[in-house]
């Protein structure tokens, strides 16, 4: 008898909870997501999945152009934000960024700029294949931004290491 191995189909998306739900639409937007919808979850049905009991969220969506990847933002209403993780260094435990290959990273770096987004560092060269740097985005949110250079990905980097 043979058994079935569950496993992975996609990465539905990444769920990060901000302060203003506006302002993160905007900032995401801005760099090139697109905006698919918000909504109101609320009730102690949704605190069941959370552990969070009675909550009241607002919810966006937003996916990338290639309609592979969501970013979700939430912003709670109840319980109140007990813990704040957002001024942590990358090497801090858990998640702490998210990263997103852009087309033209100087050009996207002078724009968001308006938002208040600061380079961590500064912009750096992955060998051949990459130009890219950590950016405090919006309130503060730890993102990454990389700029293909070439055919190769990250991905054939480690394969060849």
């Amino acid at each position: 008898m043979a058994i079935s191995k569950c496993k992975i189909i996609e990465m539905h998306n990444v769920g990060i909870v901000v302060e203003s739900l506006d302002k993160a639409i905007d900032f995401f937007i801005e760099l090139g997501l697109v905006f698919e919808g918000r909504m109101v979850v609320e009730g102690e049905w949704a605190g069941r999945v959370t552990g969070l009991g009675n909550q009241s969220v607002e919810v966006a969506m937003l996916v990338t152009p290639d309609g592979h990847s969501r970013l979700e933002l939430s912003q709670f209403h109840s319980p109140k934000i007990i813990s704040d993780h957002r001024n942590s260094p990358v090497n801090s435990l858990g998640y702490l960024r998210v990263m997103f290959r852009v087309d033209n990273l100087d050009e996207l770096l002078t724009r968001i700029e308006k938002y208040g987004a600061k380079i961590v560092g500064e912009v750096v060269q992955f060998g051949e294949v990459y130009r890219l740097c950590y950016i405090r985005g919006i309130e503060g949110l730890l993102i990454g931004l990389a700029e293909q250079l070439g055919n190769k990905t990250s991905a054939d980097i480690i394969q060849n290491s």
